[in-house]
């Protein structure tokens, strides 16, 4: 299927680890040039491991999305390298390392550095990279989500809270910016293997005695059959395939929508 995104412009946030990662490579995959942005400095490395792999330019940028300044120094600077950007993509989240079970569990003071991540991070995001796209009138932007943000997850409720803040967000910037032809959508990655997985189920062992504290395979594998139909792991991949589908003009009539690709965890009759 031709994508149409050979040569085009794409920032990732998030681009050193897991889905994040993922996405990036799918892109780069279909020729795009990708700026990598992250936090950590790993991502410096994965842009000198992927040089001349893919047929696009690769750029790292060491920025973290809290930082609207460097967002807006970063924004210009990838202008100049790669040209002109056509779509963002923002895979940041963090938890708050704690779980809920009732919510009074998370410490109050847990709640403000979650939510100045996964929901500003995004707003910062939006705001340095889009005027130039807005000028042109064309472009994508995709915000990376939950399924935690649409049924009241008790599990983080800091993560769960901020979720459903960006999907809402999303939905009103996709009224905004469809009359400049950019498009704005939220994908729900399910139960992904990743390291905030595992964050949490180290959370909820922390609350149980040692002798009842459940492997991490055990606990994951209960929680599939349990919560997902499918009954199997959603992968990266996955989720990346979906990232570029939306971001391609096979989906240029698609804009302010919650897309899940988790398993069948939730559904809507």
């Amino acid at each position: 299927m031709e994508l149409g995104l050979n040569g085009q412009v794409v920032v990732v946030a998030g681009a050193a680890n897991g889905i994040g990662r993922a996405i990036a490579q799918e892109f780069a995959a279909e020729g795009a040039h990708i700026a990598l942005l992250d936090r950590d400095p790993a991502v410096e490395n994965l842009a000198e491991q992927w040089a001349g792999q893919y047929p696009g330019d690769l750029r790292a940028v060491v920025v973290d999305v809290t930082d609207y300044a460097g967002l807006g120094q970063a924004a210009r600077q990838i202008e100049q390298d790669l040209g002109p950007v056509a779509h963002v993509v923002f895979a940041v989240g963090i938890g708050s390392g704690q779980t809920g079970f009732p919510f009074w569990n998370v410490d109050p003071e847990r709640w403000e550095p979650v939510l100045r991540v996964n929901l500003l991070g995004a707003v910062y995001m939006i705001y340095a990279f889009t005027p130039p796209m807005i000028e042109r009138r064309f472009g994508s932007v995709l915000f990376l989500g939950s399924v935690a943000g649409q049924i009241g997850s008790q599990t983080d409720p800091p993560y769960s809270a901020s979720k459903a803040a960006l999907i809402n967000f999303a939905q009103g910037a996709a009224k905004d910016l469809a009359a400049y032809d950019i498009r704005v959508n939220t994908l729900n990655p399910g139960m992904v293997d990743t390291q905030l997985n595992r964050t949490i189920w180290a959370a909820i062992c922390r609350n149980l005695p040692a002798d009842q504290r459940p492997d991490y395979e055990s606990w994951a594998a209960e929680k599939l059959k349990r919560m997902v139909p499918l009954n199997r792991w959603q992968e990266p991949e996955d989720i990346a395939a979906m990232a570029v589908f939306l971001a391609s003009v096979r989906a240029k009539n698609i804009t302010g929508q919650t897309i899940n690709v988790d398993g069948g965890f939730v559904m809507h009759s």
